[in-house]
């Protein structure tokens, strides 16, 4: 686990720090997104269409690690997967909102950015794996703060239990599901299932050889053979007491598509309780559609950022991708684990910017944190909605939303800070088609009294310096 704060993806050892392409090949990308011409994602070619919504600075290095990773089974399986893996083989509900161009980077119709882990699931079970991990990228559409990012690292964990008796009798029916199982597994069968899961994650497990231990996790799980099957070096025991030590924990019910029953494991550390992971007993649909209808099976996922987060007391997860040695300095690999905790450095303040706009249709607070990241990268620390309006008669809506702005490693100038909320400003009204956008930089912020949200200082440094947050009235007429 040394490895996850030690580099910017947080599970990298080793690896090379990739900056940001130069402005003209971003430009060159967008061209072959409108224009429909191939595109190449780490290696391979695929063809845009009209459906398709991943960003430049997506297809960009920026979200690129290299070097290879210290402590993975399959750490390169390739970040582009097909709309069946990522969401059909999981048994995702062809409506449900995950499958959402809001929530997703889509190449085509057909083929995304993975958005978990568990899209190679299926396929892996497939090859004949029954025991597992998977280390890789994500990629997903969300809201800008400090604790979510467009692209994070998660950790899929998957085992098959065999001779196991899943169910007796009649062919079940879905009226046979139950809250503690499956349609498809005895009583049984699914506490077994969950009693291993459970000793795995948080307790202690049998080895193969049916002795008991507490093996180190993420340091044991370097598979000397490549090609050596996965479940003879995966011996996973005690992962939460490994990591942060005697504490208290306790199992919540959740709801995943592809798992039942489904549960959070949660741990009271530092004073509150925090999720640190999904898992349950796998779907036997998925089982049986990989050709293992004869085992049973659970799952996990962790969100390798989020532990280190907690773990190293890192505040921003812009912290993983930065180049600054002050950072990476601090979690050199020769370093105790325990010592690794995370210094402050940066002691530039925040500058915010406010921008008001009528909501175009189909709009998603998602579009605005993608345009927003596409032109102020990671110098973006949050978006959040201040304030917003229905008008009475025509029934539009206006949002306004503050942005913060912060750089790691200096202090904006006001020149700065109007060049980048001015191009903002233009990408709303352009890319996502909205109309009468206040809250540009270049205007003195308390002239701008007849904004759509009336006597809000638009744009300061001080976002409490003469404002009166009053809802607006009259002015809201313009946007007719």
């Amino acid at each position: 686990m040394r490895a996850v704060a030690g580099v910017r993806a947080g599970w990298t050892q080793v690896g090379s720090v990739v900056g940001v392409r130069s402005l003209h090949v971003a430009l060159a990308c967008r061209q072959q997104l409108v224009s429909g011409e191939p595109i190449e994602v780490a290696g391979r070619s695929f063809v845009p269409d009209e459906y398709g919504n991943v960003t430049p600075s997506i297809l960009t290095d920026r979200f690129r690690v290299r070097g290879r990773p210290s402590f993975a089974i399959f750490d390169s399986l390739h970040p582009v997967v097909t709309v069946q893996q990522n969401f059909d083989s999981l048994l995702v509900p062809a409506d449900h909102v995950s499958r959402s161009r809001s929530d997703n980077y889509y190449i085509n119709k057909e083929q995304l950015l993975r958005a978990h882990t568990s899209a190679h699931q299926a396929e892996l079970i497939r090859q004949g794996l029954d025991a597992f991990l998977v280390f890789g990228d994500v990629y997903r559409r969300d809201e800008i703060d400090r604790n979510h990012y467009p692209v994070f690292h998660q950790v899929e964990g998957v085992k098959l239990l065999r001779d196991v008796v899943i169910h007796e009798g009649a062919t079940p029916d879905r009226s046979d599901r139950r809250p503690e199982h499956q349609e498809a597994h005895t009583l049984d069968a699914a506490t077994y299932a969950l009693n291993d899961l459970k000793a795995t994650l948080s307790g202690t497990a049998s080895t193969s050889q049916g002795h008991r231990a507490r093996l180190p996790i993420l340091i044991k799980l370097v598979c000397p053979d490549s090609l050596m099957p996965p479940a003879r070096c995966l011996y996973m025991l005690g992962l939460i007491e490994h990591l942060f030590g005697e504490v208290e924990q306790r199992w919540v019910e959740a709801y995943f598509p592809f798992t039942h029953p489904s549960l959070e494991l949660e741990i009271f550390y530092q004073g509150e309780w925090l999720e640190v992971l999904g898992c349950g007993v796998v779907e036997q649909a998925i089982l049986n559609e990989a050709g293992t209808d004869h085992c049973l099976g659970w799952a996990f996922g962790i969100g390798l950022e989020r532990i280190a987060m907690i773990l190293f007391e890192i505040p921003d997860i812009r912290l993983f991708w930065s180049t600054d040695e002050r950072f990476l300095q601090q979690f050199a690999a020769d370093r105790p684990l325990h010592s690794m905790k995370f210094q402050p450095f940066s002691k530039y303040p925040p500058t915010d910017r406010d921008v008001t706009f009528w909501l175009p249709e189909a709009y998603s607070p998602n579009h605005l944190a993608d345009l927003v990241r596409e032109i102020a990268g990671d110098l973006v620390e949050s978006i959040f909605l201040i304030d917003e309006f229905t008008h009475p008669k025509h029934g539009r809506t206006s949002h306004c939303y503050r942005i913060v702005y912060r750089s790691m490693d200096k202090t904006f100038t006001t020149e700065e800070v109007n060049e980048i909320q001015d191009r903002v400003r233009q990408s709303i009204a352009h890319d996502l088609k909205a109309r009468h956008i206040r809250g540009g930089g270049n205007s003195n912020p308390l002239d701008m009294t007849t904004s759509l949200h009336q006597t809000s200082a638009i744009a300061t440094d001080n976002p409490y310096a003469g404002r009166r947050r009053q809802t607006p009235a009259a002015t809201m007429g313009a946007g007719k």
